[in-house]
């Protein structure tokens, strides 16, 4: 083709097209500019509402993304750039990689909303999926556990926010109860009384609620008693054995003996 043939034909499609063009090219300079501006306020905003910090990234990243994708779309589509082939690609990829990634985007959303809706924060003491332990991290796609054994266990969090989790630590008390059977023969006041005795000196039980301690159900062998004090999850564990010990020692101190086929089950 002779220069003077290009040159008509260039300036042909240049009126054509130039304007579709400089349109796009406009349209490309103001939207980078406001994405730019939209990531700062996101930033600030984030920081201002004390949103999680494994979180803002994820959300940053996440709108950042889909805005330049509309950005980019949206400029091949005032420049006349055909789109269907490239959305039947992203589509189609999109759906290979949900099916191969379904598991892992399940923990991943878990994730979020674990840091989303709080149902329990680092440093609380939860059991779910069987196990049981101080929450020490907090991840987007599992959670790590310490055992009172001092065993590390991390659940994936698909599987830890779609199951029951209970969060010992969320109310501020927790009721310490068990049961302990006596025969017949007792006098439910004298026992009673040993046991009251056995609470108030027992340290870390909270005044308030007031403790409880009576005959819970009449059975063939003897006498089911209750005891029910409140403590602080904290110290649940050391404030049961420390009060279940001194009670059987009263009781034999005074001399009512328990049953020697039954135990302090705990409830």
């Amino acid at each position: 083709m002779r220069p003077e043939e290009f040159y008509h034909q260039f300036h042909i499609w240049l009126v054509a097209n130039g304007q579709n063009y400089i349109f796009g090219l406009f349209i490309f300079i103001v939207g980078f500019w406001a994405i730019r501006l939209i990531k700062r306020r996101m930033r600030e905003r984030m920081a201002r509402n004390s949103v999680n910090s494994a979180l803002r990234p994820f959300f940053q990243s996440l709108t950042v993304t889909a805005l330049y994708v509309i950005l980019i779309l949206s400029v091949f589509k005032i420049i006349g750039f055909e789109l269907t082939l490239f959305s039947t690609i992203i589509g189609a990829f999109s759906v290979a990689a949900g099916l191969a990634l379904s598991g892992t985007f399940q923990n991943f959303a878990g994730g979020v909303l674990i840091l989303l809706l709080k149902p329990f924060n680092i440093s609380d003491y939860v059991v779910a999926q069987g196990q049981e332990g101080t929450v020490m991290s907090i991840q987007l796609f599992y959670t790590v556990l310490k055992t009172i054994d001092n065993r590390t266990i991390i659940i994936p969090n698909g599987k830890l926010f779609n199951e029951v989790i209970i969060n010992v630590n969320r109310e501020k008390t927790r009721r310490l109860d068990f049961e302990l059977k006596l025969g017949y023969v007792v006098e439910v006041d004298k026992v009673k009384e040993i046991i009251y005795n056995a609470i108030k000196a027992t340290p870390k039980i909270i005044a308030t609620p007031k403790p409880l301690v009576g005959v819970i159900a009449l059975e063939i062998d003897g006498l089911r008693f209750t005891v029910r004090v409140w403590v602080k999850p904290d110290d649940y564990l050391t404030t049961k054995i420390f009060l279940q010990e001194k009670i059987v020692k009263d009781l034999r101190d005074a001399d009512i003996q328990l049953p020697q086929h039954h135990v302090l089950p705990g409830t």
